[in-house]
């Protein structure tokens, strides 16, 4: 089968031998792949927690077709319409566990379930469980108008936040996050940010911020954030160091979380996307929560699909599909 590797010479499609279900593990037959942040690294042969290198089959988000069942599969059918994310989904066919996949909706074409798996589990997750957001909380999203930031902020509003603010430092995709739930829209690299999130909290600052940025922007979101308020940090773009005010984390008595999928054993993440379903598969169904697709490339393209990337002009998703 034809498969996007990571080798010597860089990534390029090449021919690999087609996998074979095991235990709980579903075969997919790919139509549709979905670009993430983190794809852009390893196809540069950097590591993504245990995978990457020499070898490696990219891509971690897919829409397709149920091709075969491993023994312990449960579920699914052969032929059912499916969604999720996992390692090697730049491909004819991956490898799934039963448990990390969706069921795409009858009213979404594979493109459109593709933009989906990963988005829905990180922010469900980091707004929901670990951020705790409750109805009339006030919110703020950094890095709000990548895929997971813009959904992010539809969850919020779906949850019930008075106040949603998202942060870009384009302002092109700053002007277009109210169509994504923000009331409210920073630009981050503008020092003065804090004030117009302190203006609109009335002084206090927000209940729960969730941070795709940290670095530079680090200090700014403690004091951006109200006194027993949390910051959830699921990522890194702004740098993986930088100078951290301890006494002003104390002071406003902050919880600090940070969470990853790279660490996650498959029993929590088999839980996440339970959790999904329970909460709000139904808004999903209705198409409340959707992600626009920026532009798509056929397989042939996908160099042109991270080239796009990484010129970082887009808003939302970018696609992949394969026949």
């Amino acid at each position: 089968m034809k498969a996007y590797v990571y080798g010597p010479d860089g990534a390029r499609i090449s021919d690999v031998a087609q996998p074979k279900p095991e235990g709980t593990q579903v075969l997919v037959r790919v139509r549709a792949c979905g670009l993430n942040r983190a794809d852009t690294g390893m196809r540069k042969g950097h590591a993504h927690g245990a995978a990457g290198g020499v070898g490696t089959v990219l891509g971690m988000e897919w829409a397709g077709e149920v091709a075969e069942l491993g023994p312990d599969a449960k579920g699914v059918k052969i032929g059912d319409r499916i969604m999720g994310s996992g390692g090697a989904a730049f491909a004819e066919y991956t490898l799934a566990d039963h448990g990390r996949l969706f069921r795409a909706p009858s009213n979404m074409n594979f493109e459109e379930a593709a933009t989906l798996p990963v988005a829905l589990a990180t922010m469900h997750n980091a707004v929901v469980t670990i951020g705790g957001v409750q109805p009339g909380q006030a919110v703020l999203i950094q890095g709000a108008s990548s895929g997971v930031g813009l959904m992010a902020m539809q969850i919020a509003k779906l949850k019930g936040a008075r106040l949603v603010i998202g942060s870009s430092t384009d302002a092109y995709r700053r002007g277009r996050l109210k169509e994504y739930g923000a009331d409210l829209a920073v630009d981050s690299s503008d020092p003065k940010w804090v004030d117009a999130v302190l203006e609109a909290t009335g002084g206090e600052g927000v209940d729960l911020i969730v941070d795709q940025v940290s670095g530079k922007v680090a200090n700014q979101n403690l004091a951006a954030t109200k006194i027993l308020g949390r910051i959830v940090n699921v990522g890194r773009l702004g740098g993986t160091h930088a100078d951290f005010n301890f006494d002003l984390h104390a002071a406003r008595r902050i919880s600090y979380v940070g969470v990853t999928f790279r660490t996650r054993t498959i029993a929590e993440v088999r839980a996440i996307f339970e959790e999904v379903r329970k909460d709000i598969w139904g808004a999903v169904e209705a198409r409340k929560l959707q992600l626009p697709i920026d532009k798509v490339y056929a397989f042939d393209q996908i160099d042109q699909a991270f080239e796009h990337m990484e010129a970082n002009k887009h808003l939302g998703k970018i696609v992949v599909t394969l026949p």
